[in-house]
């Protein structure tokens, strides 16, 4: 199968039930969506599947010809970073860190849909995102700087 990565063209032959999260680690060497759980339910392997917020985890690689798919080494670089990973940098949001890539990608959908997010949506939208350092307060602190930066811009 054939499909995109960070822009780049990837193609793969694995099992079709193989999940993206490790055609994306095993295969390409693309490290930054993490294992978590397995089942979808803690965030650590969000990534954006066409645009959109998924759980890595549970995608299968049968549904990804053609598809378009950005993980957080796809939204912004060191030297270019994007409004969201300059805002988690000055929040000091990361403190394992583990989380983190999932819970930015999840943001950067938020901020796609919904350009200025109240406390609520913020909650509602990242509810899905565990953390276990419990750094909740500056993941939405940080949500709202790069929300602000990304108007003004």
């Amino acid at each position: 199968m054939q499909f995109t990565v960070n822009g780049q063209t990837h193609e793969v032959d694995v099992e079709d039930d193989m999940p993206l999260l490790w055609v994306l680690r095993d295969e390409l060497g693309i490290t930054g969506p993490k294992y978590g759980c397995g089942i979808a339910q803690c965030g650590a392997c969000t990534v954006h599947l066409d645009g959109i917020a998924v759980r890595s985890c549970q995608i299968p690689a049968g549904s990804l010809e053609g598809a378009r798919v950005t993980t957080i080494e796809g939204l912004g670089t060191p030297d270019a970073m994007h409004a969201l990973q300059e805002a988690w940098v000055d929040h000091q949001v990361a403190q394992c860190g583990y989380c983190q890539s999932g819970q930015i990608m999840q943001a950067a959908d938020l901020l796609t849909t919904t350009p200025n997010p109240t406390d609520q949506d913020i909650d509602d939208v990242m509810s899905g995102n565990l953390c276990r350092c419990g750094t909740y307060p500056r993941i939405r602190a940080a949500i709202k700087t790069a929300a602000t930066k990304m108007k003004g811009a």
